[in-house]
């Protein structure tokens, strides 16, 4: 084991141990190279190996810090049929809890949402994605939803319907109606259409920086990339949402009920 990877060791022992809290600062680097004998650099390299497995955050200008852990979000298929059996309901009832609450376990006042509207051109994914000509007008919608107490969001949502398919009601494409209650399948049942099915393709890959950034992602740590097509009664694709989820927080759970012999 090398120099780095013992004192690493020596650090995470009071914190797995929850001898040290979240939110308690480290010693300085000086310090702990007093403590150990070694070199500033050495104490790096044990510091960076501990954030690497998400048990320190450095806060630029202040130090090491134990870190708080992320309120952890739990994914599961079920929730689109929980969605669908709400989307009729009065709007008092869809206002108590949406999709978030349900996944988290939060209440709504514990949350923080954000939602910005534009309206794109289909470039060649999505358009094959939703079966119509590239350059055909698309709303794009991009929601963030945060715990009040944290500084990152669950997950980066990126949302596309086709202009046309709800043009039928114009509160459809204004942002200020954000959070709708009930979300989308509500939404698109104000215009006559009711889903059939929904498909959802999963991979993983390394954040890029402007992810790992916005996420507060640990050193190292990968995203679940989320596609979630939509499906209406006549197979037709209506909504597409691409959905990064960060890799320390999120946890895919899927149930298949089978059908006995």
């Amino acid at each position: 084991m090398a120099v780095y990877e013992r004192i690493a060791e020596d650090l995470r022992g009071p914190i797995r141990a929850g001898e040290m809290k979240p939110g308690d600062r480290l010693p300085t680097e000086t310090a702990l190279a007093t403590r150990y004998g070694k070199s500033v650099p050495t104490i790096r390299q044990a510091l960076g190996l501990l954030q690497a497995e998400g048990l320190i955050e450095k806060i630029h200008g202040r130090g090491n810090f134990v870190r708080r852990p992320r309120k952890l979000v739990q994914r599961s298929n079920l929730r689109h049929q929980w969605e669908k059996d709400r989307a009729r309901q009065p709007d008092d009832i869809r206002a108590r809890t949406g999709a978030t609450e349900h996944d988290t376990g939060l209440q709504v006042d514990d949350l923080l949402f954000f939602a910005k509207y534009q309206e794109i051109r289909a470039n060649s994914d999505l358009a094959a994605a939703f079966g119509v000509d590239e350059g055909t007008p698309l709303l794009e919608r991009i929601y963030r939803t945060r715990y009040r107490i944290e500084d990152a969001p669950f997950s980066l949502v990126h949302s596309y319907i086709v202009s046309d398919l709800i043009a039928g009601n114009p509160d459809l494409s204004d942002e200020t109606k954000e959070p709708w209650p009930g979300g989308t399948q509500n939404q698109l049942f104000t215009v006559g259409i009711e889903l059939s099915r929904i498909e959802e393709r999963i991979t993983a890959r390394p954040a890029s920086a402007e992810e790992a950034e916005e996420l507060a992602l640990p050193p190292g740590t990968s995203v679940i990339l989320l596609r979630k097509t939509s499906f209406d009664t006549t197979g037709r694709p209506v909504e597409i949402s691409d959905v990064t989820n960060p890799g320390d927080r999120t946890e895919m759970l899927f149930t298949t009920h089978l059908e006995r012999w």
